[in-house]
């Protein structure tokens, strides 16, 4: 299995196809067994590249909390691209995989064609809002430190998945999954890439969020998905693959 390594850690990496570069993350707790569907459907006309986080599903869970940080996806994200010599993609992300979509083109908007987000949010610009998150993913990890991998959400996501440890899950939680600032929402009217945003009209948390990301990124486009919540791609699957191809068709 092809790895890259970051910090002494292997960071465990797929790629399956031919054709123009799709870098699909995966949310927290998730793994990259969440995209099968995406992989059966496009891998005929593009090569979908797919990853596990530090702490996820085959990548490892070291024992050092200053691994897990957005900065550090954000860097497994672009040398993941480098091992597959792709040197731009379409960077596409679930909720939390959003959020580092977003991160990553702040980084390295020159190695992003476009951008997909999926059922996700671009943080917050008020401290209380992200104090009121914050105290949600400390809550999260101090189950996985007393529940272990029983403490794994039940959305279809996430339960596609298997993690070797929760060690890895409960330091994302503080380090990856929690917020320090308004830097990934505050670039929102800077991105040049057009952006596909997509959600669920079930998943009630993230359509405020959707209408946001659509309201501050200029060349951005908003579908909803009819009959779907948080895990639009395994609700409802033949309607999220249409929304994907139309907009990567778009591209061309």
């Amino acid at each position: 299995m092809p790895y890259i390594e970051r910090g002494g850690a292997k960071i465990f990496y797929a790629s399956e196809g031919k054709g123009p570069p799709v870098l699909l993350s995966h949310g927290f707790s998730a793994t990259s067994a969440m995209w099968t569907g995406q992989i059966e459907a496009f891998r005929s006309h593009y090569q979908i590249i797919t990853w596990d986080m530090l702490g996820h599903g085959q990548s490892d869970s070291p024992d050092n909390p200053a691994l897990y940080t957005p900065e550090g996806a954000v860097v497994d994200m672009a040398a993941i691209l480098d091992a597959c010599g792709a040197a731009s993609a379409v960077i596409g992300g679930h909720s939390l995989g959003g959020f580092m979509s977003l991160a990553f083109h702040k980084k390295y908007p020159q190695r992003v064609r476009a951008i997909m987000l999926f059922n996700t949010g671009p943080g917050y610009k008020s401290d209380d809002a992200r104090g009121q998150w914050n105290a949600m993913a400390e809550k999260q990890a101090r189950a996985f430190a007393t529940k272990g991998l029983a403490a794994v959400g039940h959305s279809e996501e996430m339960q596609m998945g298997k993690h070797r440890s929760a060690l890895g899950l409960e330091h994302g939680s503080r380090g990856m999954l929690a917020q320090r600032d308004a830097q990934v929402i505050d670039a929102l009217p800077h991105i040049g890439a057009p952006t596909l945003v997509l959600v669920g009209e079930k998943d009630r948390g993230y359509l405020a969020a959707a209408d946001y990301m659509t309201g501050k990124i200029p060349d951005s486009r908003k579908v909803i998905i009819a009959d779907a919540g948080h895990a639009a791609n395994i609700h409802q699957p033949a309607a999220f693959n249409a929304a994907i191809g139309e907009f990567l068709n778009s591209l061309d």
